[in-house]
């Protein structure tokens, strides 16, 4: 079998107005329009991505929190109906998707092995976050690829944000093992904002962008900080401002997404792809992507 890499890494934010405002079949409310600037981006980055040959897509979410380890999902399908807490009114998705499950185990075993705690998720009526579902939906709309979901594990609430962040750096390195071990073709994505200070108060209409902007100038300046780094190519010093960032930004990088995509990419020295960069009830949102077969010398 032939080696199995890493073919694109993506940041891929999942603020489920962007779901709403494309009007898929699979959400129930409908918009008349919004948050172009990002979902434009996301378009580049669909595009990127269709001209990849790639098995699966590997995805680390915020949304799903454990405390006890780091969980997968474990069997070969889930389908059912995915409501947000906090925005009914705009997210009612129903999901039919498929698990890679092998890769998956591989994963997960890869993680034991290094010493983490990991479970596989065999529960068959376990609701798929949506956090995932909004970056799987943004990156893969025809939803024709298996996926691996991967739990955020909060050890920020047991010890501090450095603990969480190397435990993350594990997990990354574990993940890059277990794909080069597979034989497999993966895109691997973080899901998740940057800036994540956010409105307390919706508009009437959610869909105005004359009520769209930054929360304030300093979680700007923070989020303007972070992608000069990685557009520059500099993301060891973007790990090693990454306690900073989340304390200073309130930034969803607390989850350990970003930190273990970097490790799972070895920490890429060339310039990131920004495709767009917007804003969603005041938190700052970037779609980035990395394409390491393209650096290779």
């Amino acid at each position: 079998m032939s080696t199995g890499r890493i073919v694109a890494g993506c940041i891929a934010p999942h603020p489920p107005h962007l779901v709403y405002a494309e009007n898929p079949p699979q959400n129930e409310p409908r918009a008349e329009c919004g948050w172009e600037t990002l979902r434009w981006a996301y378009e580049r980055l669909r595009k990127d991505l269709d001209a990849l040959d790639y098995d699966a897509i590997v995805i680390l979410s915020p949304h799903w929190q454990t405390y006890i380890g780091t969980h997968f999902l474990g069997l070969p399908h889930f389908k059912s109906l995915s409501v947000d807490p906090v925005f009914p009114n705009l997210f009612r998705y129903h999901y039919d998707l498929n698990v890679d499950v092998e890769l998956a185990e591989q994963i997960c075993d890869a993680a034991a092995a290094d010493g983490l705690v990991t479970k596989m998720m065999r529960n068959p009526d376990f609701r798929v976050d949506y956090g995932t579902l909004v970056s799987c939906h943004l990156t893969r709309p025809s939803w024709d690829k298996p996926i691996v979901s991967i739990s955020s594990c909060r050890n920020l609430h047991y010890y501090n944000t450095d603990v969480m962040q190397a435990q993350a750096m594990a997990l990354g390195r574990a993940t890059r093992r277990a794909i080069e071990a597979s034989g497999k073709r993966v895109v691997v994505i973080a899901s998740q904002s940057l800036s994540h200070r956010h409105f307390t108060r919706e508009a009437d209409v959610p869909e105005d962008m004359s009520r769209e902007h930054i929360y304030d100038h300093h979680q700007y300046l923070w989020d303007m900080k972070l992608i000069g780094m990685l557009k520059k190519g500099d993301t060891a010093g973007v790990l090693s401002l990454m306690p900073e960032f989340v304390e200073q930004a309130v930034a969803e990088a607390d989850s350990g997404a970003l930190s273990w995509l970097l490790s799972a990419l070895e920490i890429p020295s060339y310039p990131a792809e920004v495709y767009g960069y917007g804003t969603i009830i005041g938190t700052g949102n970037a779609v980035v992507g990395w394409f390491p077969e393209q650096e290779a010398p």
